[in-house]
């Protein structure tokens, strides 16, 4: 196996103001866009294949709720999905404008080699943010490993099903 390169490590990308904060992070993998979809919109699934997620209830479909549990602690959010273009895009939206509102969209874009940028980034806003950011993590470990984690097991899967075709 062939020692990894700058290109396989997700590419982080923070900013913070007053009212307003963002994480984004992009990595390429080795898999179809098709692929990396059935992951991230089988809920049943997301927690044997991604650490930062304890588990899903609900239909990762246009339109739902769904509840998601973080891992070791009793926390949930209760995004809406919204704007699916199914194998390309998606996002996740939370809250309530203007006080607190998160935005997490989710990209998959092909590319001619085979592969797929995954990219992934999340905006936090609100007038009740600068309160709230001194109990919230930073995203970028966490953003990290959900990209590495997509990564890992897209090629996985991938990588069984191409021998399996």
């Amino acid at each position: 196996m062939s020692e990894p390169t700058q290109s396989d490590q997700p590419r982080i990308a923070q900013t913070s103001g007053a009212f307003s904060m963002s994480c984004a992070v992009e990595v390429n993998v080795r898999a179809s866009a098709e692929t990396i979809w059935r992951l991230l919109t089988d809920a049943a699934g997301f927690p044997r294949w991604n650490s930062t997620v304890s588990g899903i209830d609900g239909e990762i479909r246009e339109g739902q709720r769904i509840r998601v549990h973080a891992p070791g602690t009793k926390r949930t959010f209760t995004p809406r999905i919204s704007d699916v273009v199914p194998n390309r895009r998606m996002a996740w939206i939370g809250g309530t404008a203007p006080f607190m509102k998160g935005v997490r969209v989710f990209v998959v874009t092909p590319r001619p080699d085979g592969s797929t940028d995954f990219a992934m980034k999340e905006r936090f806003s609100g007038l009740m943010l600068p309160l709230a950011k001194r109990a919230m993590p930073d995203f970028g470990p966490v953003f990290t490993r959900y990209a590495n984690d997509v990564k890992k097991e897209a090629e996985r899967v991938g990588d069984t099903q191409a021998r399996t075709a």
